[in-house]
């Protein structure tokens, strides 16, 4: 019974992260957003962004709490999104199915309902074949040194939505910032979290600059996510 109820809350918990990051998105959490955002088209690999962050935060979740059923459930979420190496010899992927399973099975305590759970997962996952999400995100890993910034320009495309994510390790904040190319701020997340993410749309195409932040004492890994 006690494998089955940390099972069912990490199913419970998705369900309400995925909830609340809609209704973020819907209410413009992630403000400014530019106010032609409602008439632009939000390719499948900004989705696919959006639920990687839901995944993440699925895990944050797991992890604090020490539930394997969370972090099953962030697995599940995370495989049905496909990603596309944006180096040619980057660094490999830290938020991955497996690496969430690997967590999820330290979790376990031995128990075998969690590690059957965890070996059928394992199974069946063999790489996305066909998605909703299209390509997938294209992701790069960085490590980014304490209290530093890292910054990187990107085209964005007009009258489309272009989202970015930065997932950290968990061993320090980050937050994130995006600029127009007049430097005006457009969206900034600083919620205090390791994994900001800001969404932004314009009429027109033009250069963004992409600042991400380490906020802690120590250096960290972080992955950043965009369509």
């Amino acid at each position: 019974m006690a494998t089955y109820d940390k099972l069912r809350r990490g199913v419970l918990l998705a369900g309400a992260v995925i909830a609340a990051l809609s209704m973020a998105t819907a209410a413009g959490s992630e403000a400014p957003v530019d106010p032609v955002a409602a008439g632009t088209v939000i390719s499948p690999e900004a989705l696919g962004v959006a639920q990687m962050v839901t995944a993440a935060e699925v895990a944050a979740w797991g992890r604090a709490h020490r539930d394997p059923g969370a972090l099953i459930m962030a697995a599940r979420i995370l495989g049905e999104v496909p990603m596309r190496s944006g180096e040619p010899a980057g660094e490999a992927a830290i938020l991955t199915p497996d690496t969430l399973l690997d967590e999820a099975e330290a979790f376990a305590d031995g128990g075998q309902g969690v590690l059957d759970a965890i070996a059928r997962l394992r199974e069946t996952k063999r790489g996305v074949r066909s998605s909703p999400f299209g390509q997938g995100p294209i992701f790069m890993v960085r490590q980014i040194r304490a209290r530093e910034t890292w910054g990187f320009d990107v085209e964005a495309r007009g009258g489309e939505v272009l989202r970015v994510a930065a997932i950290g390790d968990g061993d320090t904040n980050i937050d994130m910032s995006v600029r127009d190319a007049d430097g005006a701020v457009v969206c900034r997340d600083g919620f205090g979290d390791h994994y900001p993410v800001c969404t932004v749309a314009r009429a027109r195409a033009g250069k963004m600059r992409i600042d991400i932040v380490n906020r802690g004492g120590i250096w960290t890994k972080v992955q950043v996510l965009s369509n």
